[in-house]
């Protein structure tokens, strides 16, 4: 039996105010009814989990200092490119977005939370149009340009899932005839 998905995050952080205010007005999350102490947990609009993400208080901790072992990030998946643009805007308004990358089947957005944790928000090209993201030749890291995806998917046409596993086969089997 092999794993499916990421099902919730928990992290430590710095100063838990500070960050369920980042996660909550930034990132949109929800936060769950009941008190924890020292903690928090929250789930994305329209999820079905129990939670996404756990917030705790960390003792003694300072802000992460990147590169060292640890949570390098998390990815954090939208709906629609009408998402991933409206989650761009709210990254570069908080001060928080770090970079934005064009993975062909995956779209890409990165940023820090107020402990300088990492973290990536995607939308993934359907499985329907993976192939053509995916052609030959194809750059795996290029510059992101949301508007020229929104014109290429349209800005309401949901994203992933990944579940076409022969898709995967047939690139898979095409990639190593071409290496």
């Amino acid at each position: 039996m092999g794993m499916r998905g990421i099902n919730h995050v928990v992290l430590y952080v710095a100063n838990l105010q500070r960050s369920l205010h980042f996660y909550e007005h930034v990132l949109g999350f929800e936060r769950l009814a009941g008190e924890f102490p020292g903690g928090a947990f929250l789930r994305h609009a329209g999820s079905a989990n129990d939670h996404d993400l756990g917030l705790f208080q960390a003792q003694g901790g300072g802000p992460m200092v990147p590169g060292r072992v640890g949570l390098y990030h998390v990815a954090w998946e939208v709906e629609t490119l009408s998402d991933l643009d409206d989650m761009r805007q709210r990254l570069v308004d908080a001060g928080a977005l770090t970079g934005a990358a064009d993975h062909a089947a995956t779209k890409a957005l990165y940023g820090r939370d107020p402990d300088g944790i990492e973290f990536e928000i995607c939308w993934l090209v359907p499985d329907e149009r993976i192939e053509e993201a995916l052609y030959p030749g194809a750059a795996m890291v290029a510059p992101l340009d949301i508007p020229g995806e929104i014109a290429r998917y349209g800005a309401d046409m949901p994203g992933g899932p990944r579940t076409d596993v022969e898709v995967w086969k047939r690139l898979a089997a095409r990639s190593s005839t071409t290496s």
